[in-house]
């Protein structure tokens, strides 16, 4: 007896040991997720000798325990690597959108002003910064004219402030394409005289009473298509137009386009003339015409006229080199299942002068060295790398690793500064010639405490699916993993469905580890449809969201477990918006994972056309619209709902409370279902949030959705 009660009593005071014993300090933890410091918007010097960029640092909240808000700010480093970074502002405001004069001499960039985004300058040679602009509307996205002396910007109202601001709108002009109120034959409400509200006056007061409703927000008037947002419905649409400011204090703006059509991207060709990128026009309301095209105007805003446009098309990204003397742009139709064209367009020609770059993958983030050399980013087979194109002799190359992702980057003298993305550090800046050798890290933001975590390397392996494409998919064993031990593997699947993972992709570098550091083996791919891999992967799930993706990633979960470390007993599954759609329909089809975890997802493709603002996906996808029998028939086919019968595995769904790209009914309708017939089944909504609480969402919801699934999943092991 006496022996039963020491043995109870140290294995109690073992338990108790076991439970507030410290966690492995080389672990990658869940709070290691708000220690990483994101640097982007690399910009250099004209020498090259320095790089300015911002740098997003997640920082506790002093007043309010277990909250965190992202602030970002402006640094600079030496690029030859012979100084630390230093932050060039400091303020309770973030400081963003950050642009350095073409002399070097000063940085543009956005604060908050009273909620509206404002334009601030500063010297690099010392000072406080002033700001610019005291835009009623706002003011984003600077760029310096190539002396130094003038800022482009871009500045958003309103169709009804803009209507009815005298200042931009002084002849009291509408649109000519029609906002779609039904019972009128002109937009001349949208511009009529103020009159006295009354709801038992006049036909006319009453009008104006239900209009003081509606500007009062006590009623949503819509008559949008596109009245969805990411976190909440409006009738009301935003127009964007471009402006242009001396850079001095107290200068004056100047609006160089007019009307209600909607313009960006400024880009300066010489001081004195300038593109922008905006609609088509013409009598298309916005949301039906998807058609983007790029203007010429001048800085007093005269000359305006179209450099290319057509109808049904899309002219956009455009990047001025050096001396104007050439834009590189992307190009192709509106279809969303496409890959643009990357091209390059003499300043003074038009359409047929196109020079056509021949890369079957999705560019960004153009960047020019004088007039000869492009440079942009180009993901695919699991990295981000960077082109370089020689206009000279039209050749290219392709710059850095599958295994890693190039973020922002710019070149300068011969030096490509950019930030990177690898297994073993989420970010940090480089600096490499530019031709991309003798390559050099010249910040430690996030090298400094990860280099004392245990990592996991992520194993690439592949494999011909059933079309005769070639599957990549990426194997990551636990941190601490032992020849001879089981572990749990968890099948993680991607979203979009076009995005594209790997070892170069930021946004997972955290769970991904997460995972790994509880013990748990990951296994990821690029199942058909992904980007990355040309267009004729990206299609190969067209009419197919379900059965033939479902088929990719249970492949490479089999030919992960028939390594023999895995514990086939202990499979988990999850996945975030069409991949929380695809966790559905696999546990729909699949007994085998003894938990599940859906997340932002889409589960009936009928309702989801009306419920959430990329209900574009199901004409793109499937060729056709609800009310269409045969397209109908097709949605009903892959929409987990339909199968919704067969779902026994224990599964936890999450979703925003104000996320509209997918919609948050879709997360109920598939919650109520299973919860009335009795299947195990838990549902976790998160106040406020939209679909991007996973990547930019409030800290401690993103902390709260990571941990409670690990939660989850542990019950049933």
């Amino acid at each position: 007896m006496k022996f039963t009660i020491l043995l109870s009593f140290l294995f109690s005071l073992s338990f108790a040991s076991a439970q507030s014993r410290k966690p492995d300090s080389s672990a990658v933890l869940l709070t290691d997720m708000l220690r990483i410091s994101q640097p982007a918007n690399i910009q250099l010097s004209p020498d090259g000798k320095q790089a300015y960029f911002t740098l997003t640092n997640i920082e506790s909240e002093a007043d309010k325990k277990w909250e965190y808000q992202y602030r970002t700010q402006v640094w600079m480093v030496n690029t030859d690597g012979s100084a630390a970074p230093r932050q060039l502002t400091a303020s309770k405001e973030s400081s963003s959108q950050m642009a350095v004069s073409p002399d070097g001499k000063r940085i543009v960039f956005t604060r908050q002003v009273d909620g509206k985004s404002q334009l601030f300058l500063l010297q690099m040679d010392g000072g406080e910064a002033i700001q610019l602009t005291h835009n009623r509307y706002g003011a984003s996205s600077p760029v310096w004219s190539p002396d130094s002396k003038q800022i482009a910007f871009v500045s958003s109202a309103s169709l009804t402030e803009l209507a009815t601001d005298s200042l931009f709108n002084p002849g009291k002009q509408s649109p000519e394409w029609s906002i779609e109120k039904p019972g009128f034959s002109n937009n001349d409400f949208l511009v009529a005289g103020n009159k006295t509200a009354d709801p038992d006056g006049s036909f006319e007061e009453v009008r104006a009473w239900l209009k003081k409703n509606e500007q009062d927000k006590k009623a949503k008037v819509i008559n949008r298509l596109q009245f969805q947002g990411e976190s909440s419905t409006s009738g009301e649409m935003n127009r964007s137009h471009v402006f242009i400011i001396s850079a001095s204090e107290n200068a004056r703006e100047q609006q160089l386009t007019k009307g209600f059509n909607s313009f960006n991207n400024p880009q300066f060709l010489t001081n004195v003339k300038l593109i922008v990128e905006g609609g088509i026009g013409g009598s298309a309301h916005p949301d039906r015409s998807l058609a983007t095209a790029i203007y010429r105007v001048n800085s007093d805003g005269s000359g305006f006229s179209p450099l290319l446009a057509k109808n049904d098309y899309r002219f956009t990204g455009a990047r001025v080199s050096a001396t104007g003397k050439w834009i590189a742009l992307q190009h192709g139709g509106v279809g969303y299942v496409t890959i643009p064209t990357l091209a390059i367009l003499p300043a003074d020609g038009s359409e047929k002068d196109l020079i056509n770059i021949s890369v079957d993958r999705n560019a960004g983030g153009l960047a020019w060295k004088g007039d000869e050399l492009l440079f942009a980013n180009i993901p695919g087979n699991g990295g981000v790398r960077i082109l370089r194109y020689d206009l000279k002799t039209r050749t290219q190359q392709f710059l850095g690793s599958n295994e890693e992702g190039i973020g922002s980057f710019d070149v300068a003298g011969n030096r490509l500064v950019y930030v990177k993305t690898m297994v073993k550090n989420p970010f940090d800046i480089y600096v490499a010639d530019q031709d991309g050798k003798n390559e050099k890290r010249i910040s430690n933001f996030n090298s400094n405490w990860v280099n004392r975590k245990s990592i996991s390397e992520p194993v690439k392996q592949s494999f011909v699916n059933d079309k005769g494409l070639t599957v990549e998919y990426w194997i990551m064993k636990p941190a601490n993993y032992i020849a001879g031990k089981k572990y749990p593997l968890l099948l993680q699947i991607h979203g979009g469905p076009a995005a594209m993972w790997g070892p170069g992709e930021s946004s997972m570098w955290h769970e991904f580890q997460y995972w790994s550091s509880k013990g748990y083996g990951v296994v990821y791919s690029n199942p058909r449809g992904s980007g990355g891999y040309g267009l004729d992967f990206l299609v190969a799930n067209k009419n197919d969201w379900g059965k033939g993706p479902m088929s990719d990633v249970l492949t490479a979960l089999d030919k992960t477990v028939s390594e023999g470390w895995a514990d086939t007993s202990n499979l988990y599954i999850t996945g975030g918006s069409y991949a929380g759609y695809l966790v559905a329909y696999i546990i729909a089809h699949d007994k085998r994972f003894r938990a599940a975890c859906s997340q932002r997802g889409v589960y009936d493709l009928e309702t989801f056309f009306g419920e959430g603002n990329a209900w574009r996906l199901v004409p793109n996808y499937f060729d056709g619209y609800p009310w269409e029998p045969k397209t109908r028939e097709v949605l009903e086919r892959e929409s987990p709902i339909n199968y919704v019968g067969n779902i026994t595995t224990p599964y936890i769904i999450f979703h925003g409370e104000n996320d509209l790209r997918t919609g948050v009914i879709q997360s109920e309708q598939i919650y109520k279902s299973l919860k009335v017939l009795g299947r195990p089944v838990e549902y976790v909504r998160h106040p406020g949030a939209t679909h991007e609480i996973t990547r930019s969402g409030n800290n401690r919801q993103r902390m709260d959705q990571l941990l409670r699934t690990w939660e989850f999943f542990e019950r049933f092991r």
